[in-house]
């Protein structure tokens, strides 16, 4: 690979050298903004940091980390561990981190299925995911990132739960999006003075297409590796190799023998711009008020939409005329009947007369009647274009009509338009109107919503065109595809997603396979020429034979027609891609073969997808399994939401909003964003646009947050919602979430030592404390909880509990706790200390592995092992689960009463910072809360930071006993109030009453809320909501001890301070 060579090279003195530099500027940049951090204070919340500007000279050989680690680091091998208090690994480095772990894990086979030894599937069974293939258009976007995020956090938490894991990597060609930017890149820089594709052979063009997809490929692969994810690369897939392609064909040939896959000439969407059909996916639709000009391609001037043109026909025989609408005067010329509705009196008498096509020479039309015209559209009688219109089409062949074609397959008009022959569609449109003026029958026009169909790819107006193609049958395939999900045999998350697909399989139509491209799956289809006859119809189903290979198809021609003598030759079109993307769950496994995998690995377990997709390729690939394998595809769709930018709009090159995650893993200067704008595909005016958005949203560009931080950022945002926006400072927060897990294990390495063995087991030895009890109990709860989230698919609920274990608890509260203990234990208690330690810190980073693989892997290979555990990547450790030993909620309440003790003495004295204090109290207001506050008075001193107030002493009164008076009071929870003397030290005794008084009224609505939600929970019945009521009548009880607490205190104020 491209990056593994990168980082073989030696670096040499001049790198060196800027490696040092950038790893000094670094170590300051961190030192300034520690100093200019506020002071931890209760009830504050710290300023909110700008996210760091990007200095692109800060690192100008982005590859010099990973040349420096990778020297010390053999490919493929461990990486070589330095001392965090060594160069670069005294602070976080992304660079450093990330970069050499991924090929060890993939030399390792670590992304490989692990099974019994008889190849057999482990006893938890397998879990499989076939990676939705990204387009080889071009770089992935920060949307696939996070489709690859939550797909590899599923897939890495399964492996750890010790299922056999495989996860299938491949690409799509994309044929009609790849075929587009292909022609556009022509277009924009000409190859050997060709800038079309019709300059060139079709062999030549797929040559283009295969290098383009080269390039991609690679730069796919490289972004999927940066970001850590665990594919297994032996098994690769891309939908227009070998053995793809012989699934392709095998299903066509297989469908077409069933009769499900014919010929027929229909209307289809065309792109007069592409010159091909499209499927209704890469159509969109633009909603018109009026009278709106549009840019189309290929005119020099806007095209006018959103007006209904009224005009005559002069009926045959008489002086009478009949008056029409539309909004495509255009499509006249392709007239065959005038419509009315059979009640409509106004018509009643012209049923059954023909009239003058007033433009196109001996050309009579009908007029009919159906009871599907709208009599109160336009003049309530319709035109009738049968080969232009789907309504029509569907009239047209109810009543008989002729369809003609005024097409050209390149938007110009052909022989059948008369005098317009040649002209272009819209032109001609301002020349009908003119000539009908002229004749007297045009009568008027006005203003008119209405939808235009849009191509997606090229921006041309869509339109509907008659033409030769082959199309599937989808109703006998549709109902067993919406009977497994109605059954929960196949489950859709999340539940509207469901209602979405079984919606759209109600009202599906017989799909068009064909595309008019030379970039795809050539259809396996033959025409048949016979000797001394006409080439026959192009429709003719008796016609066309399909086989895999071109040598059956002409044996069974000639079985077709004995005697004569037969020739034949391969349809030009190739497939709507996502016919062959339908095959993608069990082709990958090898399908049409019977492979080991697809016996193994087959039905897949999740397909992890956008909810934008899921009526188009979701459920083919439902439909393709059921009638192909007898099987359902997979047995859980989840359905992700779409990225937006901050200002709520789509994703568009365009708009200057697409973000490469690679710009996010290493940062990027704003003149890089820039540059590659100007690279791209983009129009000159395009690319003036998306610079404006890159500046407003990046004006330093984008700083460097590592693949970790995005990943976890992705994850925390993630929700069944529809839409969700990318913020680059959030991204910044969770890179000091890294940070912060790196600085607490370095500190954990150091108190643990350089000799410490783990004991055997994780077991408790009954000798652990109140505050290692806590945090197992803490530790256990995140495993438990961070399992059920994951299973039920909530990942932004499953980023928050381990950020809190790790960040709230484990950080900020037991190592805290723990210093005073190791450094001034006994040794028995120290050992215990460091022991819980090592548990608390091992467990957090498996823990956290599936969602940051990489600084995981770092730290936790720096960890020792226990005895007789060979573990060789934190990859395959085992995932931390739910112990029983482990829950132990009486300390869990003793130890929160601790923390609110030392919380409350810390917001007391900081808010009142009297020299002079010399006392806090803490008044037990039961037994056992006295016994705890007493037997662990050294943990409230080390989590209040005793050092800090050397002259305070903490003095325990005992449940029932007086208050002192003329104390100000922090009310810890029903067991405890916290009281510091102020008596005489108040200057403004109001703003104190004012200050207590908003408390008072802060509780009472906090207590009347809890009622509410009490009220609420009491009347569903669910083990979960039971405990959940039990926890707000926990808080209640606190809540209205508080309250007591404070309106006592306001008394005292009132009453007795002077």
């Amino acid at each position: 690979m491209a990056h593994t060579q990168t980082l073989e090279k030696t670096i040499s003195e001049e790198q060196r050298l800027k490696l040092e530099n950038f790893a000094s500027k670094r170590e300051q940049q961190a030192q300034r903004a520690q100093q200019q951090q506020p002071s931890s204070v209760p009830g504050k919340k710290p300023k909110k940091q700008r996210a760091p500007a990007v200095e692109p000279n800060d690192w100008v050989e982005g590859t010099a980390v990973e040349a420096k680690k990778s020297v010390e680091t053999p490919a493929g091998q461990k990486t070589n561990l330095k001392p965090l208090d060594n160069g670069l690994h005294k602070t976080y480095l992304p660079k450093v981190v990330e970069s050499a772990w991924y090929s060890f894990w993939e030399t390792q086979g670590l992304f490989q299925p692990r099974t019994e030894g008889d190849g057999s599937l482990r006893p938890k069974g397998k879990y499989v995911i076939a990676m939705p293939p990204p387009n080889v258009t071009g770089r992935l976007h920060i949307g696939q990132a996070l489709a690859l995020s939550l797909e590899d956090t599923l897939v890495r938490w399964y492996r750890m739960r010790q299922f056999s894991t495989l996860y299938i990597p491949g690409c799509d060609h994309a044929g009609i999006a790849t075929q587009a930017v292909v022609e556009k890149q022509l277009a924009k820089h000409p190859k050997g003075g060709k800038s079309k594709r019709q300059d060139f052979s079709r062999a030549e063009f797929v040559r283009l297409c295969q290098d383009w997809k080269g390039i991609y490929h690679q730069a796919i692969n490289e972004t999927i590796r940066r970001l850590g994810v665990s594919v297994d690369w032996s098994r690769e897939v891309f939908t227009m190799g070998p053995q793809f392609s012989t699934a392709v064909t095998e299903a066509f040939v297989q469908l077409h023998s069933e009769g499900l896959i014919y010929r027929a000439n229909r209307l289809v969407h065309w792109s007069c711009r592409l010159s091909t059909a499209l499927s209704a996916t890469e159509v969109d639709y633009k909603e018109l008020e009026g009278p709106t000009k549009l840019n189309v391609p290929g005119y020099d001037k806007k095209i006018e939409f959103g007006t209904l043109a009224y005009f005559k026909y002069p009926i045959e025989g008489s002086d009478q005329t009949i008056e029409v609408a539309t909004t495509r005067p255009e499509t006249m010329l392709g007239d065959t009947a005038i419509a009315v509705h059979p009640q409509d009196d106004r018509y009643k008498d012209f049923v059954g007369k023909t009239v003058r096509h007033p433009i196109v020479p001996h050309r009579k039309l009908m007029i009919v009647a159906d009871k599907c015209v709208d009599s109160e559209f336009g003049t309530g009688a319709v035109k009738v274009t049968p080969a232009h219109e789907h309504d029509d089409f569907k009239l047209g062949k109810k009543h008989d009509l002729p369809f003609i074609n005024i097409l050209n397959e390149d938007g110009t008009l052909n022989h059948n338009a008369g005098p317009f022959a040649g002209e272009k569609r819209f032109n001609a449109r301002y020349g009908v109107i003119e000539e009908l003026k002229k004749l007297g029958l045009y009568t008027r026009e006005e203003p008119n919503k209405m939808v235009i169909p849009i191509c997606s790819r090229s921006g041309d107006i869509i339109e509907p065109l008659l033409k030769p193609q082959w199309w599937m049958k989808m109703e006998p395939l549709l109902k067993p595809a919406i009977a497994v999900v109605e059954s929960g045999e196949l489950v859709i998350r999340p539940e509207v997603q469901k209602k979405v697909y079984l919606q759209w399989m109600r009202d599906t139509q017989d799909w068009c396979l064909s595309r008019q491209l030379w970039w795809g799956h050539q259809i396996p289809a033959y025409y048949i020429s016979i000797e001394g006859e006409d080439c026959g119809n192009d429709a003719d189903s008796d016609r066309w034979v399909c086989e895999r290979t071109e040598r059956e198809a002409q044996e069974k021609a000639e079985r077709r027609f004995p005697g004569k003598k037969v020739t034949i030759k391969r349809d030009e079109d190739v497939l709507d891609t996502w016919f062959s993307s339908g095959l993608w769950p069990f082709s990958v496994l090898g399908w049409p073969d019977k492979t080991l995998d697809l016996e193994n690995y087959f039905p897949n377990t999740t397909l992890e997808t956008g909810w934008d997709i899921l009526p188009f390729w979701v459920s083919r690939m439902v439909i393709f399994s059921l009638k192909l394998t007898g099987k359902v595809p997979f047995t859980e769709v989840f359905c992700h939401a779409m990225v937006r930018d901050r200002d709520g709009r789509k994703m568009s090159k365009s708009h200057g909003n697409v973000i490469d995650p690679i710009d996010i893993v290493d940062g990027v200067s704003l003149g890089d964003l820039h540059q590659k704008l100007v690279n791209g595909n983009l129009a000159k005016s395009e690319v003036e646009k998306a610079e404006k958005y890159q500046k407003k949203f990046f004006p330093q560009g984008i700083p460097e947050i590592g693949a970790d931080a995005l990943r976890f950022s992705l994850l925390n945002t993630q929700a069944s919602n529809s839409y969700i926006t990318i913020d680059i400072e959030t991204m910044s927060r969770f890179k000091r979430f890294c940070n912060k897990i790196y600085q607490a294990t370095k500190y954990v390495l150091g108190k643990l030592g350089d000799d410490f063995v783990p004991r055997d087991s994780r077991a408790l030895t009954g000798k652990e404390g109140l505050a290692e009890r806590w945090i197992l109990t803490k530790m256990n709860m995140a495993a438990t909880q961070m399992n059920q989230a994951l299973e039920e698919r909530d990942f932004p609920r499953s980023a928050k509990i381990i950020y809190r274990y790790l960040y709230d608890e484990l950080f900020d509260i037991y190592i805290e706790n723990s210093k005073s203990i190791i450094s001034n234990g006994m040794p028995e208690e120290a050992r215990s200390a460091r022991d819980t330690l090592y548990t608390a810190m091992e467990s957090g980073l498996r823990l956290l592995s599936p969602f940051m693989p990489f600084l995981t892997e770092e730290l936790w290979q720096r960890l020792p092992r226990r005895p007789g555990d060979d573990t060789s990547s934190i990859t395959i450790a085992e995932y931390p689960e739910y112990e029983s030993s482990f829950y132990d909620p009486r300390s869990e309440v003793a130890y929160e009463l601790v923390q609110g003790c030392s919380k409350g003495i810390r917001s007391l004295v900081e808010k009142y910072a009297f020299h002079d204090i010399e006392v806090v109290y803490i008044a037990a207001l039961n037994q056992p809360s006295y016994d705890t506050v007493s037997a662990q008075i050294s943990a409230i001193e080390s989590l209040t930071r005793y050092s800090r107030y050397k002259s305070l002493r903490i003095s325990i009164l005992k449940p029932g006993e007086v208050n002192p008076p003329g104390c100000a009071v922090f009310p810890v929870s029903a067991d405890a109030n916290i009281y510091i003397e102020i008596k005489g030290r108040i200057q403004d005794v109001a703003e104190e009453l004012r200050k207590v008084t908003l408390k008072i009224d802060q509780a009472r609505r906090e207590l009347f809320a809890t009622d509410a939600l009490i009220s609420e929970l009491s009347k569903v019945q669910d083990k979960d909501v039971t405990e959940a009521i039990q926890a707000e009548k926990s808080r209640r009880r606190n809540i209205e001890t508080g309250l007591q607490t404070l309106e006592t205190f306001m008394k005292e104020l009132e009453d007795t301070i002077v």
